[in-house]
């Protein structure tokens, strides 16, 4: 058994040379070490709060970056709408602009028409005058007394008479 338990003299130096390395350790290693402890503590915190921060950056941007998205699509969408309303107005306008041409070449057209249907038939009439005279003139020229026979002289007349 005098194994197992140690002597009173193992023991007494064993406590003393334990107490000397406690304080030649309190005196120059505990100071070093609890610094040393304290400083990553402390870098730990630093770090920690550094995530922190960055992460309430972050949702701050991805916020802020949420709404300009959202700005952007709306000006997108009104930059569309406005290019719809301009293009249905430039088209309305060029529909406009070639009814009223349209309008302007059938009036023209219509008066051309008008003009040559007058002047043609200002030539019928001319013409047709004109027949009328020479029939007269060659009836009075020759006066014959049958009636009979001078309907057939005018008869013959209008048949000989061309027509332009």
């Amino acid at each position: 058994m005098e194994l197992l338990t140690p002597g009173l003299g193992l023991f007494v130096y064993t406590l003393i040379a334990f107490l000397i390395v406690f304080f030649i350790l309190k005196k120059f290693a505990w100071k070093p070490i609890l610094s040393s402890l304290n400083d990553r503590e402390k870098s730990i915190a630093d770090s920690l709060a550094t995530a922190e921060k960055a992460r309430s950056e972050m949702a701050a941007l991805k916020s802020e970056n949420e709404t300009l998205l959202q700005k952007a699509r709306e000006e997108r969408s009104l930059m569309i709408k406005e290019a719809k309303e301009q293009a249905d107005k430039t088209i309305a306008d060029a529909q406009s602009k070639a009814k009223a041409e349209y309008e302007k070449i059938v009036a023209d057209a219509q008066l051309a028409i008008e003009r040559q249907k007058n002047a043609v038939l200002a030539e019928v009439k001319s013409q047709v005058g004109t027949l009328v005279v020479e029939v007269a003139e060659k009836v009075l020229r020759k006066q014959l007394s049958d009636k009979a026979e001078q309907e057939k002289y005018i008869s013959g007349l209008i048949n000989d008479v061309k027509l332009n």
